[in-house]
């Protein structure tokens, strides 16, 4: 393993300015790991913590191309809007650097793919930044399973309600987008950027491998809106994995009270469950003989995926969570998309709006109880009865990936 490498980080607004953060706050004894020579971003002046950056030796540029044009970096870290993800990746690749990509890992199965092809074609590494996938909480519950210590996985369900204002969606010009000003995918959405992570996460913990995740086989989809987006706000997605479990995730920007994240996993032996106080919260373990484990808090070590990516470039080694341990992910939500293509809205009698001009909340009347009780029964919301719920087609995921790889394969 080398000392020091060097550290390039693409995007320092948004998002990125935890990065920014993280990277400015190091301990010394990380520190002493990287070399940070350049931010990349368009508009720079949007990171918060920029004098320092500058203060820092840390070299501005507008673009990856003006980067390379006359540098090169060991790990390029990528904060960038989620249909970036896949281009900037390759191109990282291309010019000889590992990469950490922040989640998702991008748009479509076919970026997926591309993405992987240039990793190998490159030699080098590329970490998807799901931060729960780097935690030792997950990573001790998940050797358990993979143990067989908890029985066969049977079924699992999260539930996120994150209310989001207009800020939120007035941010950029992508958020809640189905396309950018050019006609590129985005399908912004709960499912596929806020809170991904979530259902990133029950696909990992199944995997059949510390760095693999269980796939997606069959997804039916409810996708819904209140505020004024292309895109949905509101979801409940069930699928079949290729190992047998059934994985529920309901989702939502458009409650009146923020919930989770909650999920529990059933499994032959125990269920697993685990809801975030607002202070960590724990994973706990509850058997069927009446005993009890604790596995800690999966936020614990928020960075670990940042300090690991850097060991990783220094030794050439695979990351906990790369392509495909991410691609499980993308698989199910670009099938969501297919399931339901046309978005529902709710209906104006139940959309409330509140609050003052410029950070306005939309809400929907009875809507957290609603998905509540699609948690709570395993259900969709048009299985349960309320009014509103129109029901989506079942998507079939390897046929799905069939079409992708023939296309591929045509290319």
């Amino acid at each position: 393993m080398r000392d020091m490498i060097s550290l390039a980080l693409v995007g320092i607004g948004g998002y990125g300015n935890s990065y920014v953060s993280a990277l400015l706050d190091a301990q010394p004894s990380e520190q002493r790991t990287f070399r940070w020579t350049a931010a990349i971003d368009p508009s720079p002046q949007s990171c918060r913590r920029l004098g320092e950056v500058e203060t820092r030796g840390v070299r501005i540029f507008r673009s990856l191309e003006d980067f390379y044009e006359s540098n090169r970096a060991d790990l390029v870290i990528i904060s960038t809007p989620l249909h970036l993800h896949a281009r900037q990746t390759c191109d990282a690749l291309a010019h000889g650097s590992h990469v950490l990509c922040e989640k998702p890992l991008c748009v479509t199965p076919d970026d997926a793919i591309d993405m992987a092809r240039a990793r190998d074609a490159a030699g080098k590494q590329v970490a998807i930044g799901y931060q729960w996938s780097f935690s030792a909480a997950i990573h001790r519950l998940k050797a358990d399973i993979h143990a067989g210590a908890l029985g066969r996985p049977k079924r699992m369900r999260c539930l996120v309600l994150w209310p989001r204002d207009e800020t939120y969606y007035r941010r950029n010009r992508w958020a809640g987008a189905k396309k950018d000003a050019h006609g590129n995918l985005v399908l912004d959405s709960p499912v596929n950027n806020a809170c991904a992570h979530y259902l990133h996460n029950l696909f990992y913990l199944l995997g059949p491998a510390v760095d693999r995740s269980d796939q997606p086989a069959r997804v039916t989809a409810e996708l819904y809106r209140a505020h004024p987006i292309e895109n949905y706000d509101t979801a409940a997605v069930r699928c079949l994995t290729q190992s047998g479990a059934e994985i529920l995730f309901v989702v939502s920007h458009a409650t009146a009270n923020r919930r989770g994240p909650v999920f529990s996993c059933e499994f032959e032996r125990a269920t697993v469950d685990f809801a975030d106080s607002g202070e960590g919260g724990t994973i706990t373990a509850r058997f069927n003989d009446g005993t009890t484990k604790s596995y800690g808090s999966p936020n614990d070590g928020k960075w670990e995926k940042l300090w690991s990516s850097i060991r990783a470039a220094a030794d050439n080694t695979p990351p906990l969570c790369g392509i495909e341990a991410a691609f499980a992910h993308t698989r199910c939500a670009w099938a969501a998309q297919q399931s339901m293509p046309e978005i529902v809205e709710f209906s104006k009698s139940i959309v409330r709006v509140e609050g003052p001009a410029g950070a306005r909340r939309t809400w929907v009347d009875g809507l957290e109880n609603a998905l509540k009780e699609c948690y709570d029964q395993f259900q969709l919301p048009s299985e349960t009865g309320v009014a509103w719920a129109t029901p989506g087609r079942e998507v079939s995921v390897a046929a799905m990936s069939a079409e992708a790889a023939d296309r591929k394969t045509q290319d």
